[in-house]
């Protein structure tokens, strides 16, 4: 029997490129997906035909219960960092449905934005270098999984960790986490993302770069189909019925990055892009302070502000992954162009 997978956020940017870079290297795999609607599932199902089609929302406990005790393999990218309901259905099913003799394995979206608890406890902290080394998930993981509760999407992180510990014989959970991520999606819906492409944006509309703070915050960044690369990876390993420590539960927790980028630095060269290509005349520099900058752009604009940094080497050594994607520099030119044509 084929091993089956369960995937959320087929219609999304993180979920669309990831059953992409599956379903077409491992064909022989029987999915399924959760849709919010019928409609939307048509276009998942002319995209992938052989996925079968689940209608429901992230606060459809009992539906996600189902599918998760049945799948040898969930995979959960829909809003799955901040949604806790749907991670407690996720672990009840995984729980209820599986056995040490078939595990049960669950591939958990968390995004870096938690690692950006410090800047976010004093409004005086954002744009300002952060120079405290940044996090690792081989030598520091036990710094990841204990970060404190009132970091951005701890509450769904510990729920996911607690699943992958207490019951790790049954439940094998691994959290995916990445930074700001580039690159067109290859899903079926949504392909575009957000920190990167709200800012070009932004400079399109007003013709301003933003400045935040002082300027010098940082922030990591990876491209779609790299992070796919590892849900591939570790969704392999999981059909394997992969035993290894090093990736599951405790130390089951992956920074996904490539690389950084300091945010005014990359707003610089968006604006000047812009200007090259003819978009705008000119472009100018404002300094922003949170108030103002969650008033232009909502809280994009706030991130923008913040440091996120990490070092990617669980992927790296026990999944043999190398990022292979364009950089982010890169692709500027080609995220100015389609927020343009977005833009109209």
């Amino acid at each position: 029997m084929s091993p089956k997978i369960f995937i959320t956020g087929a219609t999304g940017y993180i979920g669309g490129d990831a059953l992409y870079a599956l379903y077409n290297k491992h064909p022989e795999y029987t999915y399924s997906a959760l849709v919010r609607s019928e409609e939307k599932g048509k276009a998942v199902q002319a995209a992938f035909p052989n996925v079968r089609i689940v209608v429901g929302t992230l606060d459809d406990a009992e539906i996600l219960e189902r599918e998760a005790a049945d799948a040898d393999v969930v995979i959960h990218t829909a809003d799955a960092s901040d949604h806790e309901g749907a991670a407690r259905a996720i672990a009840k099913g995984l729980s209820s449905g599986h056995t040490a003799s078939r595990p049960g394995y669950w591939l958990h979206t968390g995004g870096t934005g938690i690692l950006c608890w410090y800047d976010e406890r004093s409004d005086d902290r954002l744009g300002t270098w952060n120079d405290s080394p940044p996090y690792n998930d081989w030598s520091g993981v036990s710094d990841l999984t204990s970060l404190p509760d009132d970091a951005f999407h701890r509450n769904v992180d510990k729920i996911v960790l607690e699943a992958g510990t207490r019951e790790a014989e049954k439940v094998r959970t691994a959290i995916l986490c990445p930074p700001t991520i580039y690159g067109k999606g290859r899903g079926p819906s949504n392909a575009r993302s957000r920190q990167a492409y709200e800012l070009a944006k932004y400079i399109l509309e007003t013709g301003v770069v933003p400045i935040i703070g002082p300027g010098k915050s940082r922030w990591d960044h990876v491209h779609v189909a790299d992070l796919s690369e590892v849900f591939v990876k570790l969704t392999e390993e999981a059909v394997k019925g992969s035993k290894d420590e090093e990736l599951w539960g405790e130390k089951g927790y992956f920074l996904v990055e490539s690389g950084d980028h300091v945010w005014s630095e990359l707003a610089r060269k968006m604006g000047r892009k812009a200007v090259e290509l003819g978009y705008l005349k000119e472009v100018k520099e404002q300094s922003l302070g949170k108030e103002e900058a969650f008033k232009q752009a909502g809280f994009q604009a706030v991130s923008w502000g913040l440091n996120s940094r990490g070092r990617a080497e669980r992927a790296k050594k026990t999944l043999g992954w190398k990022p292979a994607g364009s950089s982010l520099d890169e692709e500027i030119e080609t995220i100015v162009k389609e927020e343009k044509e977005r833009l109209g």
